[in-house]
């Protein structure tokens, strides 16, 4: 077994505009009519975000690019490094969807970033898409192919949730859900083969990513119609997009009703790892959680308390309520601000975990703070 290992040496983050506050959100993104209106209340009671960012103006016009937003944060971690984009010699890039159908997402921000020749990866999914991009970075610099390389998430999903993609589409609980939830923003990380010298770095100790699509059908969807996919009935099967559009395939949709179950998956992917050792909880300082709403947060907080009756909530970190939820984003977004703000200290373990609604995947990584490597 090899002995080589991974650090996070750098961590940045990039959140578009001003924070948005629950009471200026239609006037970004519309919706202020009267049905509209007590849909956003009720998600908003559920979800508990309080601000979110967006890039998108008052008129729902784009501002900034995702490419842009993944550089950004990417140019946050190296400065937070102290090292230029010509060190890296990976760049690993996970969004939910890129600015453009091809080239791929990678591709795009290299091109943004510049830093001459890189391996370069795209990594699509949803949510725990940043955790799988970490896992190969992670993999690369382990074999020793590559002594820098970076990872970014980076999300834009207010382009798909302005009122002109609702307008004369059939109103939905499950367009809604995510439309008062979701926002814009990225999250970085440098990976090197040695410890920085000048103060501590986070080793990563293992990676973990499990689908469960096997057994269960789509939650998080866009481009679908119904449940399955099924020739001719996709998005692109249509005779143009705007027909598409029209039947709400262009909507965000989440299963609202299959939640509980990934919850309940979730738990027990997380059990599996307490019994395989990979994680002990007598070692364990730090969870950094990844969910979409409160409410979820507290069916996670229950099922553990099963089997943990003396669970210490208090090592729980996440932003959610002032960073809203910036899927493949999120766990970076989250882990820059507990680093930037003094939470870890030497020796502490750092669990990161990350469920993904779209057909149950789960992600998991563990972090340890070392000291700065001596001359």
């Amino acid at each position: 077994m090899s002995t080589a290992a991974a650090y996070i040496t750098g961590l940045g983050a990039y959140l578009p505009g001003e924070p948005v506050g629950n009471d200026q959100i239609a006037d970004r993104l519309g919706g202020h009519d009267e049905r509209t209106e007590r849909l956003r209340r009720r998600v908003l009671a559920s979800n508990g975000i309080r601000q979110r960012h967006y890039a998108v103006d008052d008129d729902g016009q784009t501002t900034e690019l995702n490419e842009e937003l993944a550089a950004k944060a990417i140019r946050a971690a190296l400065h937070d490094r102290g090292i230029g984009a010509e060190d890296l010699g990976m760049l690993a890039c996970a969004t939910t969807q890129g600015d453009l159908l091809i080239p791929g997402f990678g591709s795009m921000v290299h091109g943004r970033l510049g830093g001459g020749p890189k391996q370069v990866l795209s990594v699509s999914g949803v949510c725990s898409s940043s955790l799988s991009a970490l896992d190969a970075a992670v993999s690369k610099i382990r074999l020793g192919d590559h002594p820098r390389a970076a990872v970014v998430g980076s999300e834009l999903s207010s382009r798909w949730l302005h009122q002109r993609r609702f307008d004369g589409v059939k109103p939905s609980l499950n367009a809604a859900f995510l439309r008062w939830m979701l926002s814009d923003g990225a999250g970085a990380v440098v990976l090197e083969f040695q410890p920085r010298p000048d103060r501590p770095s986070l080793r990563v100790d293992w990676v973990r990513q499990v689908s469960l699509a096997h057994d269960h059908e789509v939650c998080m969807s866009s481009g679908l119609s119904g449940r399955s996919a099924i020739a001719g009935q996709t998005w692109q099967d249509y005779p143009d997009a705007a027909s598409a559009e029209k039947e709400g395939l262009l909507q965000i949709r989440q299963e609202t009703r299959q939640l509980k179950a990934l919850a309940d998956a979730g738990l027990a992917q997380f059990e599996e790892l307490l019994d395989i050792g990979l994680i002990d909880l007598r070692k364990l300082d730090h969870v950094l959680c990844h969910y979409s709403t409160n409410a979820f947060r507290d069916l996670a907080f229950d099922g553990i308390r099963k089997r943990i009756p003396q669970l210490d909530t208090g090592r729980w970190f996440s932003n959610l309520e002032t960073r809203g939820n910036t899927g493949s984003a999120s766990i970076f977004i989250a882990l820059e601000e507990a680093w930037r703000t003094g939470r870890f200290a030497a020796g502490d373990t750092v669990l990161l975990a990350v469920p993904e609604s779209g057909r149950f995947s789960f992600a998991f990584a563990q972090l340890t703070v070392v000291a700065p490597r001596r001359p």
